[in-house]
């Protein structure tokens, strides 16, 4: 009886703890292919909206931080630590309806303009591309331009393409070297339209890629700077857009984008709060956000179609969670959870997953605006969960993709279900083994047993991003509440990697 007794209590203590009653089994498998996770991945993006730019990035000359100009210094060294491959910019809708010679020259002199897409405000193109290049300087990355269609011409991206990158002396190439530029800046990313089927112009999928032809014959490769051009794609699930457009234009592209977001009540018209959620909610988030997997494979099975050797690349340029914006706060400004971060690391792992065609993808967005890696507050700067993601999975940039094969359990509420495990693996060019694992389970652990085959190590180490709700928040009164800890639930036995991950978890191994 006493024993009966015994293990009931253990298996009640199970319930209330999640204790896992049987481990899943993964497989990591020696892939002798030449698959890469490109670190353009881990892309970011900045658009003239709210304040990202403006109070973000570019700051008023009289506030009391550090600055080069009004470039916010401790806002590039944070983002200099997580490697950001590229930025993109200036959006966005606002791309098509920004002029870039308004942005160039005297900045006493430069035209202002009302910034139509986002809140009527008045834009004084302070930070034009001059500014702008030199943040990625200072920055370290790549810079990644979206071209103006919807209300530019044909002539007017010639002419910025010219003044980036072109060093014969012309009209334009001068005033690059008057505005204090002598030579080029060399930039390779270049998009042709934003949002094309929407604010970009409205066009159906035959007049974009019709205007595409046009507009990238005449962005030029000047010598030294060959152009990877990135069309304008598909809204989420508009698979015909991506059927015309690779029919249509095909290997004259370098990429073509895809933009999809996380909507916790997958109702535009209200998306819900960013911190205000109860389980049901983050349940519906996270199915939500996993429906990237599906979205990416389709795409990619229609590009596979006219582009079998996967040479164009599929550019997730927009990507994130989107909430209803904080109250009194500017243009999409919202806080920064837990649950973000949970979707930071699904969607890092799917598109690593994908790594044959998802070469590039930008998280919108990077400062103070939608699914922030940093807000700041005056002279105040904080680092959300969202950002210790991207610093947890720096490790997967340029490193070999290690294929994994798993059945996930469950996450079930009122008969619904998903899957509680996602993972993503690699091999950088030492030889360490980094595993990204996400428990998305609200309540229980998941155990863990995998088989490394062809792989050889000994030792394991880990780092877990994880907080008691869901709802956590790192804030200015307490920036510090979610942040990177040692993780030590995992270890070596026999040949097999096993671990606990925690409910509602991040966490990297390192396989040494």
């Amino acid at each position: 009886m006493k024993k009966l007794l015994l293990l009931l209590a253990l298996s009640v203590t199970g319930m209330r703890y999640g204790y896992s009653q049987s481990a899943t089994n993964l497989t990591i498998t020696a892939n002798d292919s030449k698959l890469t996770i490109s670190r353009h991945i881990y892309g970011q993006f900045s658009e003239h909206l709210g304040r990202c730019i403006y109070d973000g990035f570019w700051v008023d000359p009289k506030l009391q931080v550090a600055k080069q100009d009004r470039i916010r210094l401790d806002v590039v060294e944070a983002l200099k630590k997580i490697n950001i491959p590229n930025l993109r910019w200036p959006g966005g809708c606002f791309a098509d309806e920004y002029h870039w010679r308004d942005g160039i020259g005297p900045r006493a002199t430069r035209p202002k303009m009302v910034n139509t897409n986002w809140g009527g405000v008045s834009e004084d193109n302070s930070f034009g591309t001059h500014e702008f290049l030199e943040l990625c300087k200072l920055l370290k990355t790549e810079p990644y331009i979206a071209g103006n269609m919807g209300s530019g011409t044909v002539e007017e991206m010639a002419k910025w393409v010219e003044y980036l990158n072109c060093s014969a002396e012309t009209t334009v190439t001068n005033l690059r070297k008057q505005n204090g530029h002598p030579e080029p800046f060399k930039v390779t990313f270049w998009g042709v339209g934003n949002e094309s089927w929407g604010c970009g112009g409205n066009m159906t999928p035959e007049f974009y890629s019709d205007n595409y032809r046009q507009y990238a014959t005449y962005a030029r490769d000047y010598p030294g700077t060959p152009l990877k051009r990135v069309a304008s794609g598909s809204n989420g699930k508009d698979y015909n857009w991506t059927e015309v457009c690779m029919k249509n234009i095909g290997r004259s592209m370098w990429g073509l984008t895809l933009h999809w977001y996380t909507l916790p009540t997958g109702d535009w018209g209200k998306k819900g709060s960013a911190t205000q959620f109860d389980e049901k909610e983050y349940f519906n988030t996270m199915k939500n956000c996993l429906e990237m997997d599906e979205i990416v494979s389709k795409h990619s099975a229609i590009m596979d179609k006219y582009d079998p050797g996967k040479k164009v690349a599929l550019v997730v340029d927009e990507w994130g969670i989107w909430t209803d914006p904080e109250p009194n706060s500017s243009v999409l400004y919202q806080q920064n959870s837990l649950r973000d971060a949970l979707i930071a690391a699904s969607t890092l792992n799917i598109f690593n997953n994908h790594c044959d065609r998802v070469k590039m993808a930008n998280l919108a967005q990077t400062v103070n605006v939608l699914q922030a890696l940093i807000l700041t507050n005056k002279e105040k700067m904080l680092l959300t969960p969202t950002y210790h993601v991207f610093d947890l999975y720096k490790v997967h940039q340029d490193a070999k993709y290690l294929p994994i094969k798993f059945e996930s359990p469950d996450y079930e509420i009122d008969g619904k279900k998903i899957p509680a495990l996602n993972v993503s693996a690699s091999i950088d060019a030492n030889k360490v083994i980094h595993i990204s694992l996400v428990n998305l389970d609200a309540n229980k652990k998941i155990s863990i047993k995998t088989s490394l085959k062809g792989l050889n190590w000994s030792t394991v180490s880990g780092q877990i991003l994880n907080s008691e709700k869901l709802t956590d928040v790192n804030s200015f009164e307490n920036p510090n509440k979610l942040k990177i800890a040692g993780f030590a639930g995992a270890s070596k036995q026999g040949d097999e990697l096993v671990a606990d991950l925690p409910a509602h978890s991040v966490v990297v191994l390192t396989l040494k």
